[in-house]
């Protein structure tokens, strides 16, 4: 791999660490599945998720403060009741572009290995 490719994955890679570090944790991750399954309009309340993911109140808040501080979901206010959903705008969005990148980097990897099993079996991925 090159170095202006390294460098772009390195980039992306430091882009995406917020979101990394938000969807990596399994009770964020059950958060999400449940704001997912979950109405998005208005959006789901604490309460809500809290008896979709079987969490304390005070650990859905905790959980739900560092998606938000990542820009995965948002919440809106009516009076005193809010409601979260998932961000259409979402930095989720930005993992597309660190994929893409370890794509572009893996592509002539990946031509290499058919390349060497077309030689060895002469038939490559025909298989």
């Amino acid at each position: 791999m090159d170095q202006e490719r390294a460098a772009a994955i390195a980039i992306e890679f430091k882009n995406n660490q917020k979101v990394l570090n938000a969807i990596g944790d399994e009770t964020r991750q059950a958060i999400l599945m449940a704001l997912i399954q979950g109405t998005q309009n208005p959006g789901m309340r604490v309460g809500e998720i809290r008896v979709k993911t079987h969490l304390s109140r005070p650990a859905v808040s905790h959980h739900l403060k560092i998606l938000k501080e990542a820009q995965i979901i948002s919440v809106r206010k009516e009076g005193t009741l809010n409601y979260y959903r998932l961000d259409s705008a979402s930095n989720l969005k930005l993992l597309k572009n660190l994929v893409n990148e370890i794509e572009k980097a893996l592509a002539p990897c990946e031509e290499q290995a058919s390349d060497q099993r077309t030689r060895l079996t002469g038939r490559g991925d025909r298989e």
